[in-house]
């Protein structure tokens, strides 16, 4: 039979004028994380074309293993990128979305959690 009609989703623009490749670039250039990559969303073209952009702070590195998730695990995650709050007001500017999904991993390794970066 098969899986239903609405479970699959159309691959991500290899536009290279997409919404998707410029916020796709933009992301590696800036250096910063998204959920949708690191938890390898099958819905990232159509978020990303579509109007809405993700950006993940704290890292691309939960101290949590959460066995439904995809996002890469370690006690000891690198330290948070001081910048990162001035490359996310960027990359906002930059894309010009309708949207902005903001996520964050866990940090059970910094005493405030990460609280004071944000």
């Amino acid at each position: 039979r098969g899986r239903p009609s609405w479970f699959r989703v159309p691959a991500p623009s290899a536009d290279v004028y997409s919404r998707y490749a410029e916020v796709r670039d933009s992301l590696s250039k800036l250096e910063l994380n998204t959920v949708c990559e690191e938890a390898q969303c099958p819905n990232i073209g159509e978020c990303w074309n579509g109007g809405t952009g993700t950006i993940m702070l704290l890292g691309d590195t939960c101290t949590r293993g959460c066995m439904f998730c995809a996002v890469n695990t370690d006690s000891k995650p690198p330290p948070p990128d001081p910048f990162e709050p001035f490359k996310t007001a960027e990359a906002v500017i930059q894309w010009g979305v309708d949207y902005i999904v903001m996520t964050s991993v866990d940090r059970d390794d910094l005493e405030d959690g990460g609280a004071q970066h944000f």
